[in-house]
């Protein structure tokens, strides 16, 4: 036979273009169109429903950028349309792609009843199924002119990112706004030939299932009258009959669909418009919920379901009665689908405790699996937390972006830091926006790598991003795939049962060690300070309310502030979002995200100062209040009272050469003429920090222009360019007299350091303002030290992660930034040293042996502090910041941990009566309390959560000061483990492996 294949492939292609889509809608007749557009920000519903319009028709320019526009479409049905299925055609002025991307709107009922969502790829709004002949049709749709931010050039700077900047101009066009019959008939035939000719595409050419395909496809067209489609689409569809219902082979991969809308809280628009995001797209799946009976819709983000309660109760009633029909499923347990690099140990455990507690009080539902679809990267110590929260899953999607390495499973168990496991899957289909096309299907199942030993995936199918969810065409796409010959069987499941199948058929599955670094988007951990900064400041801030808090509450009756606590803590955690902590966002989410943090800090500043003038009384005894997890100027860990001298005070002396000299003692450091520091002498250890020849505080400045993804990605040809910024303006005593001051400018920026040694401690301070006007530019500091290692530790969640300090492999080639907490730790046998910040996460480690000299090595740890992408936000990081880190020679990996704790929880002094005991203390420093605090079901139990910090098996005793007269271990929610310790006598021996977290709830006497 000859080889026609093209020729009937290319036919398929133009009949299903020009003649068999149009066919779909074959009559239609126009709507009046009315509009009102609202002033400023979007209003109440009933506001909207009683506005005045004004008449509009098709073609018309409207929608400012970021408003609310309501539309009234009113019409009526023909009467020959009598019995027909009729729906609404509503066209806003769609961009053919894009969904969730440019404007969108909720079609409500007069009465105010939302209907459904309307979006590029669903427009459509059934009347009737059969419809009414001469039925009136109104309907109101409140739209919202969102502008394009990722356009056509993507990666352009662009105003429209805020409000405040977008200007006024029109970004819309409205388009066809119709009644029309809908011939369902051609539409299945749309749907038959677009599945036949996509699997055909992905089968092998020299395979007898694809031509026998192709010769079925070849006979449908021919039965199609092109004049008269709708006459001959059930002719069509009879011809497609045998291949479509040819069963797949037993050995083909397995697919579990789960509807799923990835919808960003926050990224190319602002927190508000999310919340309506969320509404459109409930509403259109509880709609398309009714309507297909097999179809499961997967949501995570507790928040998000609280903005539908809390926003739209017409839409949360029906999402509630679909969740108790198993249909519209709570997926992943966590407040929101959170960055897990960056928020700290307690703010980690916290999203699982508030997401997992909103399911379980609205639902009674319980999820087992964390769904992270569109995160950037996993640290290390989020196994532990997961399974500490009673969870055993995790998916994602997005190590499959990863630039250099292919991860080699899909299925795996993921290890911790502390050896805890979750079963974790990575669908590959590689998308959390699966259209159910041929092509993906045939991708996820060629593509998946776990073949002969596992034989499930699962497929996030529906629009996310910006919303929209799973259409009825992938529906109808899924069904046809449910049992095909040549393609992967496709069934519609929850995540829970997908779990349950993949982990009973793989119960040998391989085991990845450690995080799970995305080889992309390293940026991320620097973009946007501020953002990162409020963050920062608002974990350690709650850390302290709730201490000081439950103390008071313990020792005076205090009231402890339950609800505040808990609103402040779902603002933190929703602003952890993966596009907002990162710093993607455009400039209105970061500006908004500012001004949250600084009312946080002003409101947790309040509870704690209340707190802690309860505790300390009416007297002036000045007293210094210890928040940290380690004892203070002699005062213990959580408690207060006078702080002891510390030793002797610093001298500042001159330079021989020019510069000064910095002494306390213990560390003698030298700042040159230029104001770097070229010696940092470990006293005690008889030992330098600073390689010779090198200089520490060295500013570098790099040009920073990555291929795409501005805020996103730093490429490492930034290496390739560097300036030191060596130039001084100013180098003088600071105003104390035992300081050293530094100011230098450069491009349009200038930057004021301040370098100190305080009293009877191993640390150089170096507090770092940076009045930053650069574009396009990443600033870092570096500090190379006389120390050889071939790894290097980061503080992670409830631990630390080690990272190899050179790039034997391209696994540790990629990983050239990478994130920190409050440490990174180098360490020698015996000698090591710690640099801490107080709010940069990004940074890198490098090493070189010397040539000359004493052929040492030199290793580098350079922080990152600043970068300026102009996309999303063409103002990146504009504007003043201040940074402080600390050089701590001699360390060990404890005193990095101490150190870490003390920058980013200064003391607080204030005068009282008398000192406060600690309600707990621990008699080892490897043992770390994370948090103090009162239960959260307002039973007065005190709940302590700790954890072993230095990497080591520890045995410890903690006490209690406050009555306790039982202690049960729990999990992150405070519910009861099988296992607890004893009690005797107010105290609890501890036995904890390395890294171990427990939490502890105590019962406290009458």
């Amino acid at each position: 036979m000859h080889d026609d294949r093209s020729l009937v492939e290319d036919r398929l292609r133009r009949v299903l273009d020009d003649r068999v889509r149009p066919a779909v809608y074959p009559e239609s007749v126009p709507l009046d169109v009315a509009v009102w557009h609202a002033p400023g920000e979007p209003v109440p519903v009933a506001e909207g429903l009683a506005a005045e319009p004004e008449p509009i028709t098709a073609g018309t320019r409207w929608g400012a950028p970021w408003g609310t526009s309501w539309f009234t479409v009113t019409g009526t049905v023909p009467e020959e349309w009598a019995g027909r299925t009729v729906e609404a055609l509503l066209d806003l002025g769609f961009d053919g792609s894009m969904p969730g991307f440019q404007c969108e709107g909720l079609v409500h009922r007069p009465d105010g009843t939302p209907v459904k969502g309307v979006n590029p790829l669903n427009q459509w709004v059934r009347i009737g199924a059969p419809a009414a002949g001469g039925e009136r049709v109104r309907l109101h749709i409140e739209a919202a002119s969102n502008p394009v931010i990722f356009g056509p050039h993507p990666f352009g700077p662009t105003w429209l990112g805020d409000r405040e900047t977008a200007g006024s101009e029109p970004q819309y066009t409205l388009g066809r706004m119709d009644l029309a019959v809908l011939d369902e008939t051609v539409w299945h035939l749309v749907i038959d030939l677009e599945v036949l000719g996509e699997l055909m595409a992905e089968l092998p050419v020299d395979s007898a299932r694809r031509w026998e395909v192709l010769r079925a496809v070849e006979r449908a067209l021919d039965a199609l009258d092109l004049q008269d489609v709708g006459g001959t689409a059930a002719e069509a569809r009879s011809r497609l009959t045998g291949v479509l219902s040819s069963p797949a082979a037993p050995s083909a991969h397995r697919i579990s669909a789960v509807g799923h809308a990835h919808i960003d809280s926050a990224w190319l628009w602002p927190l508000r418009e999310t919340v309506r995001k969320v509404a459109r797209t409930a509403a259109s799946m509880t709609a398309l919920l009714e309507d297909e009976p097999e179809f499961v819709f997967a949501m995570s983000q507790a928040q998000q379901w609280a903005w539908v309660r809390d926003h739209r109760p017409e839409v949360w009633a029906r999402v509630k009665k679909a969740v108790a029909d198993g249909r519209f499923v709570p997926a992943g347990g966590m407040w929101v689908e959170s960055d897990t690099n960056m928020p700290g140990s307690e703010a980690m455990a916290r999203q699982f405790v508030h997401g997992k507690r909103f399911f379980l009080d609205e639902f009674g539902i319980e999820n087992d699996e964390a769904w992270l679809p569109d995160t950037f990267g996993f640290a290390a110590g989020l196994p532990q937390i997961i399974r500490a929260a009673g969870s055993r899953y995790l998916l994602t999607q997005k190590i499959s972006w990863s630039q250099t390495n292919r991860f080699p499973h899909h299925t795996f168990q993921w290890e911790g830091i502390d050896g805890s496991r979750v079963f974790t899957h990575f669908p590959p289909v590689d998308t959390y926006n699966c259209a159910m096309t041929g092509a993906e299907i045939a991708h996820a199942a060629r593509n998946f790598k776990d073949k002969g030993a596992a034989r499930h995936s699962l497929a996030p199918t529906g629009f996310g991003d910006g919303g929209g969810g799973t259409s009825r065409e992938m529906i109808a796409r899924a069904a046809r795939l449910r049992d095909l010959e040549g393609s992967a069987t496709v069934t519609w499941e929850t995540p829970k049962a997908f779990f349950a199948k993949a982990a009973a058929e793989y119960p040998d599955a391989p085991v990845w060690v450690g995080e799970l670094y995305l080889e992309l988007h390293r940026a991320t951990l620097t973009s946007q300070a501020k953002t990162k900064q409020g963050n920062r400041r608002s974990e350690h801030l709650l850390r302290e309310a709730e201490l000081w808090a439950a103390t008071a509450a313990v020792r005076t009756g205090f009231p402890y502030p339950y609800e505040d606590l808990d609103r402040i803590w779902k603002t933190v955690l929703l602003h952890q979002f993966h596009d907002i902590l990162p710093g993607s966002s455009i400039a209105w989410v970061h500006r908004e995200a500012r001004a949250t943090y600084e009312r946080i800090t002003a409101e947790l500043d309040g509870i704690v100062g209340a707190a802690q003038h309860a505790l300390a009384g009416d007297g002036d005894r000045p007293l210094l209040f210890n928040a940290a997890p380690h004892a203070r100027a002699g005062v213990p860990a959580g408690g207060a009272g006078p702080a002891a001298e510390t030793g002797p005070r610093t001298s500042l002396t001159a330079r021989d050469g020019g510069g000064h000299v910095l002494d306390n003692g213990l560390l003698r450091v030298e700042i040159d003429a230029r104001g770097l520091v070229v010696s940092a002498y470990d006293i005690v250890a008889d030992r330098e920090t600073i390689a010779p020849g090198e200089a520490a505080n060295l500013l570098q400045l790099h040009t920073d222009l990555p291929n795409k993804w501005d805020a996103w990605d730093v490429d490492s040809f930034y290496r390739n360019t560097v300036t030191d910024l060596v130039d001084v303006d100013e180098a003088g005593p600071g105003d104390d007299g035992a300081s050293v001051r530094i100011v230098r400018s450069f491009g349009a920026s200038r930057v004021t350091q301040v370098l100190s040694l305080a009293a009877g401690e191993r640390r150089l301070l170096v507090d770092t303002e940076v009045d930053w006007h650069e574009t396009e530019k990443f600033l870092k500091l570096a500090f190379p030290l006389d120390l050889h290692a071939e790894r290097y530790a980061s503080e992670t969640q409830f631990g630390h992660v080690f990272r190899p300090t050179h790039t034997n492999t391209s696994w540790e080639a990629a990983k050239f930034e990478a994130c920190n907490h409050r440490f990174v730790h180098l360490e020698e046998p015996g000698w090591g040293v710690a640099v801490v910040n107080d709010s940069t996460y990004g940074h890198d480690v490098t090493r070189a042996v010397r040539t000359d000299g004493d052929r040492g090595t030199t290793t580098t740890v350079r922080v990152s502090l600043l970068r300026a992408p102009r996309f999303p936000d063409p103002e990146t990081d504009q504007g003043a910041h201040r940074f402080r880190h600390a050089l701590v020679p001699g360390a060990s990996v404890g005193d990095a941990v101490r150190e870490g704790w003390r920058i980013n929880l200064p003391e607080r002094r204030l005068t009282g009566t008398d000192g406060v005991a600690p309600l707990v203390t621990v008699d080892r420093d490897a043992v770390v309390v994370t948090a103090v605090k009162l239960a959260d079901d307002g039973s007065g139990d005190v709940v302590v959560r700790l954890h072993e910090a230095h990497g080591g098996r520890v045995r410890a005793t903690l006490t209690t000061d406050f009555g306790a007269t039982d202690v049960t271990a729990t999990d992150l929610l405070e519910r009861p483990l099988p296992h607890s310790p004893r009690l005797e006598d107010g105290k609890v021996a501890l036995r904890l492996r390395p890294f171990e977290l427990m939490t502890l709830r105590f019962r406290r006497g009458a």
